[in-house]
């Protein structure tokens, strides 16, 4: 081939390289939109989960989601850009459940389902019937709460969506009174018969007055665990910490993330995180948060929630619950991936 070939056959060359490099890069942005839409859209939905004889359980779920942009949704008192009843993205996902503390709901800890949701969690928070904020008639049953999160965990894994959950990738959370469902119904065995001689000691902690208002004494529950093996924990403001004594915990070898205020006035130092501390089998991934209340697990409250139950949104002056939580979510959430890895 002479010069004058190869300078005329060069440029041709040329030419089919860069059509074929603009085909790629023109099926490439075809697909980055879509691929860019489903990004961080968290679903919602609210079922109704059978359980039993028992009325069913109000149950929120936050997921990865496909569809239609987001949309401001209210939840009781808070706001969430979510997209109601839209198709899951993706199978085999993880899940957490949230148990919420006594006389809460499933809006307990909206930023934290909603921040798990957005890194590819299902999420399920039920409202624990008997322990709302509507009834309370079954504060005390403890047995009832482990009951109502078992049949949360099997509905969700076996009826909701099925494929959507992998049934090997389940975690928990649980705050105050929903730490203590969350040991229970992980395999852990209180000795509530601590109960009597601890509340003598300290009539005066929350606990103590919510038992001593109840119609009868408390029994040793009938506690249910759950139906699959739970891979990590993440325990808040443990409630009845003190009824977890040596060997109560020995079947709790999965990862533990424990979190303690240390301005807790409710469950007060040092008589239940330090407990359940003591009798896990594996040290825990511990967190004592400086300056916090026993509330300040609890979401961020808007303004008008703030305005109505003080009690609850105030925080210790200095305190910064917002900045707290952008931390405590991300916390969770590391761990929370790293314990449910495939």
């Amino acid at each position: 081939m002479s010069r004058s070939q190869a300078m005329i056959h060069h440029p041709v060359q040329k030419d089919l390289s860069m059509r074929f490099m603009l085909a790629i890069i023109l099926v490439l942005l075809a697909a980055w939109p879509t691929a860019r839409a489903s990004d961080g859209i968290v679903g919602f939905v609210v079922i109704a989960v059978p359980n039993g004889t028992a009325p069913p359980v109000e149950t929120a779920l936050w997921y990865p989601a496909e569809g239609a942009p987001p949309r401001a949704t209210r939840l009781g008192p808070f706001s969430q850009d979510l997209v109601p009843g839209a198709p899951v993205r993706g199978r085999d996902l993880p899940l957490i459940v949230i148990s919420h503390g006594s006389g809460g709901s499933f809006t307990g800890h909206v930023d934290t389902a909603f921040a798990l949701a957005q890194a590819g969690f299902v999420v399920a928070a039920p409202t624990h019937t008997g322990d709302n904020t509507r009834d309370s008639s079954g504060a005390t049953d403890l047995g009832a709460r482990t009951r109502q999160f078992a049949a949360v965990i099997e509905h969700v894994v076996d009826n909701w969506n099925p494929g959507a959950v992998s049934p090997g990738r389940i975690g928990a959370f649980g705050y105050s009174a929903g730490a203590f469902t969350v040991l229970a119904a992980a395999g852990g065995m209180p000795d509530t018969g601590r109960i009597t001689a601890h509340c003598a000691a300290y009539p005066a902690f929350f606990d103590c007055r919510l038992i001593g208002a109840a119609a009868a004494a408390p029994t040793q529950p009938n506690l249910t665990r759950a139906p699959q093996v739970l891979r990590g924990l993440v325990v808040a403001a443990p409630a009845l910490g003190f009824t977890f004594g040596p060997g109560s915990l020995t079947a709790l070898t999965m990862p533990v993330q424990l979190w303690q205020a240390e301005e807790d006035a409710i469950l007060p130092k040092p008589h239940y995180a330090e407990p359940v501390r003591a009798a896990l089998p594996r040290s825990a991934e511990f967190h004592s948060v400086a300056g916090a209340g026993h509330f300040d697990f609890m979401s961020p409250c808007p303004e008008g929630m703030a305005r109505a139950v003080p009690a609850i949104c105030g925080s210790a002056p200095g305190f910064d619950r917002i900045a707290f939580h952008a931390q405590f979510n991300a916390e969770v959430i590391r761990f929370m991936t790293d314990a449910l890895r495939p």
